[in-house]
């Protein structure tokens, strides 16, 4: 075991749902247990048991200190009932409690097994801001192949609004139906659910995984877009950056065509594009100008290839980019995505 001043802090939280056993669903945080010898002889030391991290009942409730945490001699993360006895079990050498899997009932728990969520911030407290990188462009442009790209490399979080309404009416959930009448009848869908949805996903995210760098692909589309944006995150809240991938038409218009060959979508042909391009410059082109206005707009020029428009990308995201990750090789996937080799088939 390593040495107890190396250990990093215990700094994440634990919430338990859906348990056959009430008593066991609850918030768990960092143990302030003190130092203790456990039943395999190994010292622990503060908010860890056995070497791994470990958690109380946030309730303090629990008569066993910590009340989820990893046994030795068992190869096993545990959860206790409130009288201390184990009641859930999963049995692995993962560093933090599994949350992909379906835990094992032990002697004292009920069925069915509890949920566990990991929090990297205190679901208590106010989710951190996000910071958001605003990401427009032309039909064509290339918005999410950059977008992907930073994602793959430089652990930046895409999001993208169509992609989120898709997924809220595949997931059936609560804004589904209401995202479904509009969609059935032909009209876009309001922006007040289409922010909501945007905000709710970034907490979300950041919540559960720590990623708190953002970008919105196609997002503002337009002036109302934005009105939404800031009457959620307050009239005050500093203008995002945003990323203008600027293209002339005759461009885009050979881009979509070359696409239309193996992409399958039905807004692939000539009519669409017109119409499609037609629309940016009407509705989004506004937008892009009063960012431009206020300071807060970088034009790239993605005529040029894809490579070198990712560069630039880089440039404007390394204030906010761990500078270690600039230093990774480029996987195969990101590669392929900057057509610097074929695509595998």
């Amino acid at each position: 075991m390593s040495d107890a001043n190396e250990l990093e802090p215990n700094t994440f939280f634990i919430e338990v749902s859906g348990a056959g056993l009430p008593e066991v669903d609850g918030l768990f945080v960092p143990s302030t247990a003190p130092p203790t010898e456990s039943e395999s002889g190994t010292v622990s030391s503060l908010g860890y048991w056995n070497g791994k991290m470990a958690w109380d009942r946030a309730d303090g409730k629990s008569e066993r200190s910590p009340a989820l945490s990893y046994s030795n001699s068992y190869k096993s993360w545990r959860i206790c009932r409130l009288d201390g006895h184990l009641a859930y079990d999963m049995t692995c050498d993962d560093d933090l409690p599994p949350t992909d899997r379906q835990w094992h009932v032990y002697k004292k728990g009920v069925a069915p097994p509890p949920k566990l969520v990991l929090h990297h911030c205190d679901p208590r407290l106010p989710c951190p801001e996000p910071n958001v990188v605003f990401v427009l462009g032309g039909p064509g442009a290339g918005k999410g192949t950059m977008c992907q790209v930073a994602e793959l490399q430089l652990g930046w979080v895409h999001l993208s609004t169509g992609d989120l309404l898709r997924s809220e009416l595949e997931a059936g959930n609560a804004a589904a139906t209401t995202i479904r009448k509009y969609v059935d009848l032909g009209e876009l869908v309001p922006n007040e659910i289409v922010v909501e949805l945007l905000k709710s996903k970034m907490e979300w995210i950041t919540r559960t995984t720590g990623k708190n760098n953002f970008l919105l692909d196609g997002f503002p589309r337009s002036l109302s877009n934005l009105e939404v944006w800031h009457s959620l995150f307050g009239e005050q809240a500093e203008l995002p950056k945003m990323l203008y991938f600027e293209c002339p038409f005759e461009e885009l218009e050979k881009r979509i065509l070359g696409r239309a060959k193996h992409s399958g979508r039905s807004d692939d042909n000539l009519e669409s594009i017109k119409l499609r391009f037609d629309t940016f410059k009407a509705e989004t082109l506004p937008t892009v100008e009063l960012f431009k206005e206020r300071g807060r707009c970088v034009q790239i020029d993605t005529s040029v290839s894809r490579d070198q428009v990712y560069k630039l990308v880089c440039e404007e995201l390394a204030e906010h980019t761990d500078v270690a990750l600039f230093d990774h090789p480029l996987s195969e996937r990101a590669e392929m995505l900057l057509g610097l080799r074929p695509y595998s088939k």
